[in-house]
């Protein structure tokens, strides 16, 4: 399964380690995320993943990592300056702010108030460079990595010798004033991209047997759908859609999203556009663009290049003289993920819910008990609200809303019916806005909370190459010296080759739990065996299952698992 909707990964995240609201102790900025100590490793192995992918596995690659501040010209004549913005309108009532391609009809979808005319609005954060803020120093925060490898493409291209085909492939970060931003770390104004920019002849100058524009943009679709599945998202949660007519750029010949099934109101949405951008770019910022070429592709003529960025083909022969050599502006197929897309798309996809055994019936005859006794009291205390509000009353600070108790109980009801696979939803149920003014709901939790400890787990069955951390060394008693002292030694001699921790905070259960829900593949138990025999206990995520391993074949053995290479 993966996750049943997004607040389920946004407490994760919190509680986890994994993502935090940024500027929190100011009541955080909106849409800006931090990524904690497992975050930042999660996402860090997300990139480290596509590098090796998009880079290492390929002959036809190199990297880059351009600035982000950029002359202002780039923009100019890329277009963003004139046309990257958004089309808004306002409520003249509440004054709230919408897309008008995100509202249907000529009203405010929140208070139904009259709208304004749409108007325009740029979405790149403005800055200044150097001391005197002016229009002479007037720069952007890019909006996107592309245009940086675009500037840099006879630098690459010269520098590393690449004949085409051949591409360029970047990581870093881009920034958009976004006016709708939401959806956890789906959109946000500030994000991290995975961009390449692959450049190919256009069909005219192609040689027998070499692949045009179109063969390469349908190979990097399924190359890089077929990447996410091999990473563990589901391929029936993925899907390849082309965008119509009406969504493609001008200058695009086609563009196809890949997209993810997210939970609850994301749905299907868009985690990778791969998009055949012909020679649109190169031509934009290149000097001595043909006027044929300009009315072609709409663009601005560039007065203020200094460079054509061309390719001489050496094996091109022309057709009539059979003269060998020419000049020409190569096409150029973008493959364009988000990095804080994918990683939120590998956590959603990652969790699951499991029923480890189940209690017995006696066992939770406590938990149905005092569940009957919250819904009683609910029942009684929605008809009292409801008589409060048929009178007009307003009610009190220590009371939930009519909305929150009718909330509380459905979900309740929902998780009595569903026994003993629904245990987890008793939790969820004590954690709904109002519940912590419900003294039997407060009452029912620890009841709830002690049987979700002994038969239920959260996991994240991350594949192991995104595992935040692989391995996890714990001691079966921390007051025994021997046993600390070699399970210590194990984490030491395992940090050469992976991300290890160590941890005897708890009872061996309850650790293993800890490690499951922040996806921790392989768990290390060091025992009185262990001093015996020199042996430890290997613990499998996934299956729960135990084997022996022999200390000294530790490394060679985890690093097999996982699919890592060791020399």
């Amino acid at each position: 399964m993966a996750a049943p909707d997004m607040e389920k990964i946004v407490s994760l995240s919190k509680r986890r380690g994994f993502i935090f609201q940024s500027s929190e102790v100011y009541g955080g900025i909106g849409s800006t995320w931090d990524y904690g100590p497992l975050g930042v490793e999660l996402k860090n192995n997300v990139k480290r993943a596509w590098w090796r992918s998009v880079v290492y596995e390929r002959d036809d690659m190199e990297g880059l990592d351009a600035a982000i501040l950029m002359n202002r010209l780039v923009w100019r004549y890329s277009g963003h300056e004139a046309t990257f913005s958004d089309p808004l309108v306002d409520c003249k009532e509440c004054k709230k702010r919408f897309r008008s391609d995100h509202v249907k009809g000529k009203n405010c979808p929140e208070c139904a108030g009259e709208l304004t005319d749409p108007r325009s609005f740029n979405l790149m954060f403005q800055t200044y460079v150097g001391p005197v803020q002016d229009e002479s120093g007037l720069a952007y925060l890019r909006p996107e990595t592309a245009q940086g490898i675009f500037v840099n493409f006879m630098n690459v291209q010269q520098t590393m010798r690449r004949k085409l085909p051949f591409g360029v492939a970047q990581i870093g970060k881009s920034f958009r004033n976004e006016i709708t931003p939401g959806n956890f770390t789906f959109r946000t104004r500030e994000f991290e991209q995975m961009e390449i920019e692959y450049y190919c002849k256009p069909p005219k100058y192609l040689q027998p047997g070499e692949k045009d524009d179109e063969a390469l943009h349908a190979e990097w679709v399924e190359q890089r759908f077929n990447w996410y599945v091999s990473l563990g998202l589901d391929a029936s949660r993925l899907q390849k859609r082309a965008q119509g007519k009406e969504e493609l750029a001008h200058y695009a010949k086609a563009t196809t999203d890949i997209e993810y099934l997210f939970p609850g109101s994301l749905g299907w949405s868009e985690l990778e556009g791969v998009a055949n951008r012909q020679d649109y770019d190169l031509s934009a910022h290149s000097k001595d663009v043909p006027e044929s070429d300009i009315e072609r592709l709409k663009l601005v003529k560039n007065t203020d290049s200094i460079q054509k960025l061309d390719y001489f083909d050496e094996q091109y022969a022309d057709p009539e003289t059979g003269k060998k050599g020419t000049r020409y502006i190569p096409y150029v197929i973008e493959p364009s993920a988000g990095a804080d897309r994918a990683t939120l798309a590998f956590l959603c996809e990652a969790y699951n819910e499991e029923l480890v055994s189940e209690p017995k019936e006696a066992e939770l005859t406590q938990l149905r008990d005092s569940a009957a006794a919250v819904l009683k009291n609910l029942d009684k205390k929605i008809a009292e609200a409801e008589k409060q509000k048929a009178k007009g009353e307003v009610k009190t600070e220590n009371t939930p809303s009519l909305e929150q108790l009718k909330a509380i109980s459905e979900s309740l009801n929902n998780a009595l019916m569903g026994l003993p696979k629904t245990l987890l939803a008793f939790e969820d149920v004590c954690n709904m806005p109002g519940g912590d003014k419900l003294d039997l709901l407060k009452k029912m939790r620890p009841i709830a909370a002690k049987l979700c400890d002994e038969y239920t787990r959260v996991v994240l069955k991350l594949h192991p190459h995104l595992a935040p951390i692989k391995v996890a060394v714990f001691p079966l008693k921390k007051n025994e010296p021997r046993i600390v002292e070699m399970a210590k030694k194990i984490r030491h001699n395992l940090q050469p080759f992976l991300r290890v921790v160590y941890d005897d905070s708890a009872g061996i259960g309850k650790l293993y739990r800890r490690q499951d829900e922040i996806g921790t593949p392989f768990c290390i138990t060091v025992d009185f065996q262990s001093l015996e025999d020199f042996t430890v206990t290997v613990r499998d995520r996934d299956t729960m299952q135990q084997e022996r391993v022999q200390i000294d074949n530790l490394a060679q053995d985890l690093c097999k698992r996982i699919g890592l290479v060791t020399f």
